[in-house]
């Protein structure tokens, strides 16, 4: 996988910006997001509550709700990965907008940043593609497990590196 495990704080330059991703915030992301997991949430679930503590805590908790049919590629029909759609809502929670008249630019950009990222670990985006096992098959809550923990890092090293989570 493309995330190492080296839990110090590496320095980013970026056109004479220093970002300094705190690699142990990773970690956390993507332990929380499995243990999200473990206890019964789906996938997209999983990102939504991990990520809403860090991005946007005074949304309800309540508010899962709105991801879950999301979970198991929307509704079990193996479409879009929900680790990805749970990501992409948060980053509308974070970047969204609430008028017509303010610009989408920016929640695009970053939805579209995640998908790219999330495509480029795994190879796809298709729940059915990243996943070939039976709903009911053991192997396939594993798999699972994976690629919600490495969705969890990918958007975690995203929002360090576009300054709206700091490295602690």
């Amino acid at each position: 996988m493309a995330h190492g495990l080296n839990f110090r704080p590496v320095e980013v330059i970026e056109m004479n910006k220093e970002i300094v991703i705190d690699e142990e915030l990773i970690v956390e992301a993507r332990k929380k997001a499995g243990n999200y997991y473990r206890s019964g949430y789906n996938c997209a679930e999983a990102l939504f509550l991990t990520f809403r503590e860090y991005v946007a805590p005074d949304l309800s908790e309540e508010m899962v709700k709105l991801v879950t049919p999301l979970g198991g590629g929307i509704g079990r029909s193996g479409c879009t990965c929900g680790a990805l759609s749970g990501g992409v809502i948060i980053l509308g929670a974070l970047k969204g907008r609430t008028s017509s008249d303010q610009s989408r630019d920016e929640a695009y950009d970053f939805a579209g940043e995640f998908h790219n990222r999330f495509k480029k670990e795994f190879g796809s985006t298709c729940c059915r593609v990243l996943n070939k096992h039976e709903y009911h098959d053991p192997e396939r809550g594993r798999t699972c497990l994976k690629i919600i923990g490495n969705s969890a890092a990918i958007l975690m090293r995203l929002l360090q590196e576009r300054g709206e989570i700091k490295a602690g």
